[in-house]
Protein backbone atom coordinates (compact mmCIF):
# COMPACT_ATOMS: atom_id res chain seq x y z
CA UNK A 1 0.00 0.00 0.00
CA UNK A 2 1.46 3.74 -0.99
CA UNK A 3 1.14 6.53 1.51
CA UNK A 4 0.78 9.63 0.61
CA UNK A 5 1.05 13.10 2.52
CA UNK A 6 -2.80 13.12 2.25
CA UNK A 7 -3.46 9.86 3.97
CA UNK A 8 -0.78 9.97 6.65
CA UNK A 9 -1.45 12.10 9.99
CA UNK A 10 2.25 13.77 9.75
CA UNK A 11 3.71 15.12 6.63
CA UNK A 12 7.47 16.17 6.26
CA UNK A 13 8.98 19.43 5.02
CA UNK A 14 12.64 19.84 5.65
CA UNK A 15 12.47 17.08 8.15
CA UNK A 16 10.27 18.87 10.29
CA UNK A 17 7.11 16.79 11.04
CA UNK A 18 3.92 18.87 10.21
CA UNK A 19 0.67 17.53 11.97
CA UNK A 20 -2.33 17.46 9.99
CA UNK A 21 -5.08 18.16 12.81
CA UNK A 22 -7.97 17.51 10.46
CA UNK A 23 -6.79 13.74 9.75
CA UNK A 24 -5.91 13.13 13.69
CA UNK A 25 -9.38 14.26 14.27
CA UNK A 26 -10.94 12.78 11.30
CA UNK A 27 -9.47 9.17 12.74
CA UNK A 28 -10.30 9.91 15.88
CA UNK A 29 -14.18 10.36 14.84
CA UNK A 30 -13.81 7.36 13.02
CA UNK A 31 -12.70 5.51 15.58
CA UNK A 32 -15.23 6.59 17.87
CA UNK A 33 -17.95 5.84 15.71
CA UNK A 34 -16.34 2.48 14.71
CA UNK A 35 -16.57 1.64 18.59
CA UNK A 36 -19.87 3.15 19.25
CA UNK A 37 -21.81 1.49 16.72
CA UNK A 38 -20.06 -1.55 17.48
CA UNK A 39 -20.92 -1.54 21.30
CA UNK A 40 -24.57 -0.38 20.69
CA UNK A 41 -24.91 -2.75 17.99
CA UNK A 42 -25.79 -0.87 16.09
CA UNK A 43 -24.22 0.79 12.16
CA UNK A 44 -24.66 3.85 9.90
CA UNK A 45 -23.51 7.72 10.53
CA UNK A 46 -23.46 8.27 14.02
CA UNK A 47 -22.33 12.19 13.55
CA UNK A 48 -24.62 14.91 11.74
CA UNK A 49 -24.14 14.65 8.30
CA UNK A 50 -22.15 18.11 6.74
CA UNK A 51 -23.38 21.06 6.15
CA UNK A 52 -24.94 22.16 3.38
CA UNK A 53 -23.73 25.96 1.19
CA UNK A 54 -25.64 28.59 0.53
CA UNK A 55 -24.29 31.14 -1.47
CA UNK A 56 -24.84 34.74 -0.09
CA UNK A 57 -25.98 37.40 -2.72
CA UNK A 58 -27.24 40.34 -0.65
CA UNK A 59 -25.38 42.43 1.29
CA UNK A 60 -28.25 42.68 4.32
CA UNK A 61 -28.38 38.59 4.48
CA UNK A 62 -24.25 38.50 4.97
CA UNK A 63 -24.99 41.21 7.92
CA UNK A 64 -27.45 39.59 9.63
CA UNK A 65 -25.30 35.72 9.49
CA UNK A 66 -22.41 37.69 10.85
CA UNK A 67 -25.11 39.34 13.90
CA UNK A 68 -26.57 35.56 14.09
CA UNK A 69 -22.95 34.01 14.49
CA UNK A 70 -21.88 36.55 16.94
CA UNK A 71 -24.51 35.86 19.26
CA UNK A 72 -24.84 32.34 18.76
CA UNK A 73 -23.74 31.77 22.02
CA UNK A 74 -25.39 34.28 23.88
CA UNK A 75 -28.78 32.52 22.25
CA UNK A 76 -27.42 29.06 23.59
CA UNK A 77 -26.85 30.71 26.56
CA UNK A 78 -22.83 30.12 26.90
CA UNK A 79 -22.33 34.03 28.05
CA UNK A 80 -24.20 36.79 28.45
CA UNK A 81 -22.76 38.96 25.81
CA UNK A 82 -21.40 38.31 22.35
CA UNK A 83 -18.07 40.27 23.59
CA UNK A 84 -17.66 38.05 26.49
CA UNK A 85 -17.42 34.71 24.00
CA UNK A 86 -13.12 34.47 23.02
CA UNK A 87 -13.81 32.16 19.84
CA UNK A 88 -16.01 34.47 17.76
CA UNK A 89 -14.57 36.95 15.61
CA UNK A 90 -16.76 39.82 17.19
CA UNK A 91 -13.85 40.69 19.80
CA UNK A 92 -11.56 40.85 16.44
CA UNK A 93 -13.88 42.85 14.80
CA UNK A 94 -13.93 45.25 17.80
CA UNK A 95 -10.17 45.46 18.56
CA UNK A 96 -7.29 47.29 17.38
CA UNK A 97 -4.97 44.48 17.80
CA UNK A 98 -3.88 43.49 13.74
CA UNK A 99 -5.57 40.62 12.61
CA UNK A 100 -5.94 38.59 9.15
CA UNK A 101 -9.84 39.89 9.30
CA UNK A 102 -10.61 42.92 7.03
CA UNK A 103 -11.83 44.51 9.69
CA UNK A 104 -12.40 48.05 7.35
CA UNK A 105 -14.37 46.15 5.35
CA UNK A 106 -16.55 44.34 8.26
CA UNK A 107 -17.00 47.33 10.13
CA UNK A 108 -18.06 49.38 6.91
CA UNK A 109 -21.16 46.82 5.98
CA UNK A 110 -22.41 48.08 9.04
CA UNK A 111 -21.12 51.35 8.68
CA UNK A 112 -19.06 51.93 11.97
CA UNK A 113 -17.49 50.76 14.92
CA UNK A 114 -21.00 52.15 17.10
CA UNK A 115 -23.18 50.51 15.12
CA UNK A 116 -21.81 47.94 14.78
CA UNK A 117 -22.03 47.33 18.70
CA UNK A 118 -25.28 48.82 18.83
CA UNK A 119 -27.31 45.92 16.25
CA UNK A 120 -25.44 42.99 17.92
CA UNK A 121 -26.61 44.88 21.41
CA UNK A 122 -30.14 44.70 20.37
CA UNK A 123 -30.04 41.33 18.62
CA UNK A 124 -32.09 39.46 21.24
CA UNK A 125 -34.96 38.24 18.89
CA UNK A 126 -33.33 34.50 17.49
CA UNK A 127 -36.66 33.88 15.77
CA UNK A 128 -35.92 36.92 13.26
CA UNK A 129 -32.46 35.81 12.62
CA UNK A 130 -33.44 32.21 12.11
CA UNK A 131 -35.31 32.74 9.36
CA UNK A 132 -32.83 34.34 7.46
CA UNK A 133 -31.39 31.01 7.32
CA UNK A 134 -33.53 28.69 6.07
CA UNK A 135 -31.49 26.76 3.66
Amino acid sequence: MHLTASTVAVTKTNDIKIPNPVLHFSHLFNAYSKYFNKYSGRHGALFERPFDRKEITDKEYFKTLVIYIHNNPVHHKFTDHAMDYPWSSYLTCISVKPTHLQRDTVMGWFDNEANFKAIHNKADDFNDLEQWLVF
